[in-house]
């Protein structure tokens, strides 16, 4: 399935993405796209439902980030061997964790916006992994089983936030719409095999990334299963896991954002996303 959340910003309603391409209506059944709907059994339910039913969402409706009630947005840095390479940096002996702050979430075509004195506002495409059950200490060959599905996001970093000035990445990572996810949640079952899915990143219709999951140095099983070691992670909670080489911050000389830009993304089988650029 392709789940969804549709309708203005903080007042989204659940939906789905049908078979014949139209967005239905799931308000009627569930409350939103979080919590015990991401479980084994509340997914089940879902796919027991009969789409062409449901009420239509009218063509054009925005949509919103596609999971509800997130309460940890958890990143992993450095996770491509050729983005390291290309950062000057080595591949990390256990992954790099850091936090995106919830309020950076937004949906899959809202705007990147450049904040208040920056400089160096930068694009990552990244594989996000929506967490559906608890997992505490949960081991590699169970952990996928904690993983109710996969979405695109967009990792929007100001690098001179994020490491040229002093304390942690958090400040260059967690400016307001930072945090692009969707279109849908592409559930579990429908991608049975995270590690090869080509992705991709254009700017102004020029490519700037085209890599795959591939070439990630720790996978989704061994991140999820690694993180449930320091901390419960719970339904609805977002793992960006990392991007792969042709950021902005690599090129030779560096190329950043500019309010006027267009960011387009995606990740095979998960949708892609769709973003002007505009200062704040």
């Amino acid at each position: 399935m392709k789940l969804l959340r549709h309708g203005p910003s903080g007042a989204e309603k659940p939906g789905l993405l049908h078979v014949d391409g139209t967005i239905r209506d799931l308000s009627g059944l569930v409350p939103d796209i979080g919590g015990a709907v991401l479980s084994e059994a509340g997914l089940a339910m879902l796919r027991g439902v009969d789409a062409a039913a449901l009420p239509v969402v009218a063509a054009g409706t925005r949509l919103g980030p596609c999971v509800a009630g997130t309460g940890k947005f958890i990143c992993i840095g450095l996770n491509y061997a050729d983005h390291a390479a290309e950062s000057g940096m080595a591949v990390p002996p256990e992954p790099v964790i850091f936090m995106k702050a919830t309020s950076a979430i937004c949906g899959p075509n809202d705007p990147i916006i450049i904040p208040r004195t920056s400089v160096k506002t930068d694009w990552e495409v990244e594989l996000a992994v929506i967490i559906g059950t608890k997992a505490k200490y949960v081991s590699e060959d169970q952990a996928l089983a904690h993983v109710a599905g996969y979405a695109v996001t967009n990792d929007v970093s100001e690098r001179a936030f994020q490491t040229e000035r002093a304390g942690q990445w958090t400040k260059g990572k967690s400016c307001d719409n930072f945090g692009q996810i969707g279109p849908w949640l592409v559930t579990r079952d429908e991608v049975p095999n995270p590690q090869d899915l080509a992705m991709w990143l254009t700017v102004n219709g020029e490519k700037m990334q085209n890599g795959s999951t591939r070439t990630m140095v720790y996978g989704v099983a061994h991140v999820v299963s690694y993180l449930s070691q320091f901390m419960t992670l719970h339904p609805g909670d977002v793992i960006s896991t990392g991007t792969p080489p042709g950021v902005g911050m690599g090129m030779k000389p560096p190329r950043y954002l500019k309010a006027g830009d267009v960011v387009e993304l995606g990740i095979a089988g998960l949708g892609q996303q769709r973003q002007d650029v505009i200062a704040d």
